[in-house]
């Protein structure tokens, strides 16, 4: 294996990760910011208030999303499967 190959794979394991990484990140953020306004707008200060309702929501996300982060791994392990097999 040369070293641009070796490169490449790095590169297209680290856009894998930020496609599958992504969207739950987002949708902990979104929620995160919903909830901190709020409680700003209530000045409710329930620090669990925080995290519960964003740990569900990510878990959600995952668990939709999940069919489709399975089939790009899965591609991603083919394509570097068929490149060691093919040395």
């Amino acid at each position: 294996m040369t070293q641009e190959e070796i490169i490449e794979i790095v590169r297209e394991a680290i856009m894998l990760a930020l496609h599958i990484g992504v969207p739950p990140m987002l949708v902990g953020l979104f929620v995160g910011v919903t909830i901190a306004l709020f409680q700003a707008l209530t000045q409710i200060q329930e620090i669990t208030l925080v995290f519960v309702p964003k740990i569900v929501a990510i878990f959600l996300t995952i668990f939709l999303l999940f069919p489709g982060m399975a089939q790009l791994l899965i591609a991603y392990m083919d394509n570097v499967a068929d490149r060691i097999i093919g040395m």
